[in-house]
């Protein structure tokens, strides 16, 4: 592997790839090509894949090209390969030639026919917010030297910051998400018992109890029914506010 790896994608660079970004798939895709075009910059002979494992199911969540992207799939269907092993046994694992290692003797043969020679899977850093790993194959055998390795396993450690990020800002909008919703469901039902209420002159643990009553009988969620029930009152949807 050339030294032009040592360069790489430096720490401006990729907050930068993860703010430009959609999602965590979006900065991964971003962070496969851009490394790619620094270990080949000719555009051949070196693919880029990111494998993630969760639940001991392993998923291609980016990849530089159709190819890379072919060439992790193989890797899944046998369930097993050098970044699955990485990914599992946390550690960097190099294939210098698939002709000669003895490893994944299935895996390597099917590789090596879809044009690849050596391989190294690089592990994320990524705590307890998941597992997943860096998969670089090459057509070259043997492509991965002391200071290629150095090299990647800075560029995974620089990612693998971002990505812990990443994650962490997805749980707390996946949360506020969550909340809002939990919000505008009470918000609804609430509205909902006011109704029964004002309708049947009843206290308000008994209005709950007639629209409890009412969601079992129809076999509904309570908010859906409660919705219903401010809809056709007040010819709209009911409003959640909240608080700038």
């Amino acid at each position: 592997m050339s030294a032009q790896t040592s360069g790489g994608t430096d720490r401006d660079q990729l907050p930068d790839l993860l703010l430009d970004s959609e999602d965590i798939a979006g900065f991964l895709s971003d962070f496969t090509a851009t490394l790619t075009r620094r270990l080949a910059p000719d555009g051949t002979g070196t693919w880029c894949a990111v494998t993630l494992l969760r639940r001991h199911k392993a998923t291609t969540v980016a990849s530089s090209s159709p190819q890379a992207e072919a060439l992790d799939e193989t890797q899944t269907r046998f369930r097993d390969g050098p970044c699955l092993t990485a990914i599992r046994e946390h550690t960097v694992v190099r294939v210098g030639d698939v002709a000669t290692d003895t490893r994944w003797p299935g895996y390597c043969t099917t590789a090596a026919g879809q044009g690849v020679v050596s391989i190294i899977g690089v592990p994320f850093e990524l705590g307890e917010e998941a597992q997943a790993g860096l998969n670089v194959y090459s057509a070259r055998a043997h492509d991965f030297d002391p200071a290629a390795v150095a090299a990647l396993r800075h560029e995974v450690a620089v990612a693998s910051g971002a990505l812990r990020l990443a994650v962490r800002l997805a749980r707390h909008r996946e949360t506020e998400s969550d909340l809002a919703a939990a919000m505008a469901s009470r918000t609804t039902i609430d509205l909902a018992v006011g109704i029964i209420m004002g309708q049947n002159r009843c206290s308000q643990e008994r209005a709950f109890e007639i629209l409890r009553a009412a969601s079992s009988h129809r076999n509904r969620k309570l908010r859906d029914v409660a919705a219903d029930l401010v809809t056709t009152v007040g010819a709209g949807p009911a409003i959640t506010h909240f608080d700038a």
